[in-house]
């Protein structure tokens, strides 16, 4: 389960009041939900050149982290920042950013950096850049950094996940590493492969089509990952979500044959 523990385009932050968390703690744990997970704020850029921009970063980065931990959440997805001038001293700002949040709030919740398309000054747009961006938090709080593998902006940012499936992982694995992927975010593109252009598309219906979903879903390497969708809601989101979530199942239940 992914949620936004706070509206994702405004600044103004909230705190998770004692009886507001353990009512929450207590819904989740009559469920069946395994892995939870929140996604950070989209104005957050701990890659920004701009200090007062950079500093409110760290700070809703860590209100972020604080009410994760408040809630009993197990990882927060979170975009690497836009450099804005120089790449490496981005990649060393977000880094930096990701260590002074995780040093002010102790905690198990591992922060998950996602795979982005690649485009503008975006940094995370190849597996090299979040190696390298992993590398560079420091190594007290490194255990507690991740990352979240985007189908979309994968294909967008050039990795073909429909004519090199294996060729993918095996990079990311070289790369990165496999340990260090937590999340999945499954969302076929509405652009083609290659575009660098962030445009999530229904399951089966994109630029992906249906193979590597199927091959996703019944790969055993990848069975023991979270996956969460971020597709399209259409008219109806409850009803578009489960047919997607359905249509996932439906790869699985069929050793990736259905579509």
């Amino acid at each position: 389960m992914q949620i936004f523990s706070k509206m994702a385009n405004r600044w103004a932050e909230r705190e998770c009041l004692d009886d507001e968390c353990q009512q929450f703690r207590l819904a989740l744990g009559e469920t069946s939900v395994a892995a939870t997970i929140a996604h950070d704020s989209y104005l957050i850029n701990l890659a920004s050149p701009d200090r007062v921009l950079r500093a409110r970063s760290i700070e809703s980065f860590a209100a972020e982290l604080r009410r994760c931990d408040a809630l009993g959440l197990q990882y927060l997805v979170s975009h690497p920042g836009n450099f804005m001038d120089d790449r490496e001293a981005g990649i060393a700002r977000n880094a930096d950013g990701i260590t002074a949040a995780l040093e002010q709030v102790p905690g198990n919740v591992i922060v998950c950096m996602e795979t982005t398309v690649g485009s503008g000054t975006s940094i995370g747009g190849t597996f090299e850049e979040l190696a390298e961006l992993l590398r560079r938090v420091a190594p007290s709080v490194r255990h507690r950094v991740g990352v979240c593998v985007d189908t979309c902006h994968v294909y967008s940012g050039g990795y073909d996940l429909v004519g090199d499936y294996e060729g993918v992982w095996a990079r990311f694995d070289e790369t990165i590493g496999r340990d260090a992927l937590k999340v999945m975010h499954l969302n076929d593109s509405k652009t083609p492969f290659g575009s660098h252009r962030d445009r999530h598309e229904l399951i089966a219906e994109g630029s992906l089509g249906a193979t590597p979903f199927q091959r996703i879903m019944t790969d055993e390497r990848l069975a023991m990952i979270p996956k969460v969708i971020e597709t399209p809601k259409l008219d109806d989101p409850e009803t578009t979500d489960r047919l997607m979530l359905a249509r996932l199942r439906s790869y699985l239940a069929a050793g990736g044959d259905a579509r």
